[in-house]
């Protein structure tokens, strides 16, 4: 399973910072999602694109996690030479994760 089979994704960004919200589509996954999508876990996954450190923002509430994501777009949007200044495909790329089958992992 994927991420994206049970969470959908919102991107933004300013200057080279990068937000990336998870949002469950079904509130009864939160508690997994939590649980499971750390912000290490996210860094992980972007080592390579990112320079900076991952923080992680709960919102219950609302059934989702915003990630910031710092020196993440090259520069910024009027600086960067990557192809996605703007840091959309991030989100897909987060959310083709592959979610462990169990709560355990």
């Amino acid at each position: 399973m994927k991420l994206h089979d049970i969470a959908h994704s919102r991107t933004g960004d300013k200057g080279d910072t990068s937000t990336i919200s998870v949002i469950v589509y079904d509130a009864a996954d939160f508690p997994r999602l939590d649980a499971w999508l750390t912000a290490d876990r996210v860094a992980i996954r972007f080592a390579g694109i990112i320079d900076g450190p991952v923080d992680r923002y709960r919102l219950p509430t609302l059934g989702a996690l915003n990630f910031v994501l710092h020196r993440a777009l090259g520069g910024g949007v009027t600086r960067s030479l990557r192809l996605d200044q703007h840091g959309k495909s991030l989100s897909s790329w987060l959310l083709d994760m592959d979610l462990p089958e169990s709560d355990d992992a």
